[in-house]
């Protein structure tokens, strides 16, 4: 009897024991399920602190990782090490996922940034010289992009059935015989002691701190063209409809975000939605 009461006994605390772990595990689970990881890679600090206390108000955890490089975001999301990113266009972001067969998913847009050309040695682009040397982006979509600026400047011309996405073979005149050389795009604010010019994006530049609408000596014009160009806020496809990845986008979306985004960038981002 009496070991059969210490048999019974033992059963209760193990059970005792186990509710508890479960509940604990509930508990866990839950808190999780509020922590929504975001993967960026340019600054906007402010634009994301504004949103993080916005969703602190609802009891939602926005987690920030930044990232270094344009690779990383899209395959750590795929992995799941991240729920959202938010650093690309519409052409980056279809040419990547198609490349590396990612099921990912635009869920809302941001804003237009406007990739430009810098420089510490000149001021215009008219003082370009003989076989001066000019650094690019170099995934596909950045380069293409680039490549279309420096044409709008008359300094190259391209062959027409490139479409967006022309490389440097598409190169059809280079009157002054520019040595463009592709590099990472978050490094060619780096090379402006060593070469002529330099293509940087938008975020990048603002990082190295410059104001592309000030500093730039030519910047992407904003148009009806510009829709690939629109930077998109994106999820696994499976968790496209999730609504606590939803509120992030209608908390970018609002007044509130359009003028730090104004103040923040002195017009070299256009709000796109």
């Amino acid at each position: 009897m009496k070991k059969f009461q210490r048999y019974i006994t033992i059963l209760l605390l193990i059970s005792i024991a186990v509710v508890f772990t479960a509940c604990g595990a509930s508990e866990t689970t839950a808190e999780d399920e509020n922590v929504i990881k975001l993967g960026v890679t340019a600054s906007e600090t402010e634009v994301w602190d504004h949103i993080e206390e916005e969703l602190a108000k609802e009891d939602i955890t926005l987690e920030i990782v930044s990232f270094s490089d344009y690779t990383r975001p899209n395959i750590a999301l795929a992995d799941g090490e991240i729920d959202v990113n938010s650093f690309q266009h519409y052409a980056f972001f279809d040419n990547f996922k198609e490349e590396h067969s990612l099921d990912l998913t635009a869920i809302g847009e941001t804003v237009i940034a406007p990739i430009g050309l810098y420089s510490s040695k000149i001021e215009d682009v008219s003082q370009l010289k003989e076989g001066d040397e000019i650094t690019i982006p170099n995934d596909e979509t950045n380069s293409g992009r680039a490549l279309i600026l420096l044409q709008s400047a008359g300094l190259i011309k391209l062959d027409e059935k490139a479409g967006n996405l022309p490389t440097t073979k598409d190169i059809t005149e280079n009157k002054l015989n520019l040595k463009i050389t592709e590099i990472d795009a978050g490094t060619t604010a780096r090379t402006l002691d060593d070469v002529a010019a330099a293509v940087i994006n938008s975020g990048f530049a603002v990082d190295a701190g410059f104001i592309p609408t000030k500093d730039s000596i030519l910047l992407e014009p904003v148009n009806e063209d510009s829709k690939p160009y629109i930077n998109i806020i994106a999820v696994r496809s499976e968790d496209k409809d999730n609504e606590l990845y939803k509120k992030i986008v209608e908390l970018y979306q609002t007044d509130e975000v359009e003028e730090i985004v104004n103040e923040l960038y002195k017009g070299s981002q256009v709000t796109a939605w």
